[in-house]
């Protein structure tokens, strides 16, 4: 399957749920697409102003696009979570994010064209980044590196991003049934 037929599924998939943005620039760079979700859940008696708790739930998603997933690509993923994502999308420059900030996923999503090597896979089924903002009181930062193994139409990913599989595979398995009602 080609990238941009994956990127195009994907984001018919998500876009009931989130914001997207294409194509989106960081830093001079261009990617082929940002997804944003936010949720607010509050509790409160009677009326709004006697609010009891509030949480306030993100997700980001940035798309990227590579001929083959390495350890640089790996590298450029949690360098965009650590340089861009968390501070400039989940605390927005701030010492910390704002009031009632419960949990904000940063995920990049790679799409590979080739099957990346052995090591890059194994690199990215390690992959971990996590952020807590005054020990969790003001919440914290969860990131997830997903790779699209567009060649053998696979999804590789960390044991912590393992409930997102169902959402990016599900799009090659819709895939073999076209391809199986054509033959």
């Amino acid at each position: 399957m080609e990238a941009a037929v994956y990127l195009e599924k994907i984001l018919n998939t998500l876009s009931g749920s989130f914001d997207i943005y294409r194509p989106y620039r960081i830093g001079g760079r261009e990617y082929p697409a940002y997804g944003y979700f936010f949720s607010l859940n509050e509790k409160y008696v009677a009326v709004r102003k006697a609010q009891l708790w509030a949480v306030r739930t993100y997700e980001h998603i940035l798309f990227m696009e590579a001929e083959q997933c390495t350890m640089d690509t790996v590298a450029e993923a949690r360098s965009l979570m650590e340089g861009y994502m968390e501070p400039e999308l989940v605390r927005k420059k701030e010492k910390y994010p704002e009031k009632d900030h419960m949990l904000s996923d940063l995920t990049v999503v790679v799409l590979s064209s080739r099957t990346p090597a052995q090591e890059t896979i194994r690199e990215i089924e390690r992959f971990r980044y996590d952020r807590s903002y005054l020990f969790t009181f003001r919440g914290r930062s969860e990131g997830h590196l997903i790779c699209v193994d567009l060649e053998r139409e696979k999804v590789i990913s960390g044991r912590i991003s393992k409930q997102m599989l169902n959402l990016y595979s599900k799009n090659f398995a819709a895939n073999k049934v076209l391809q199986k009602e054509e033959v």
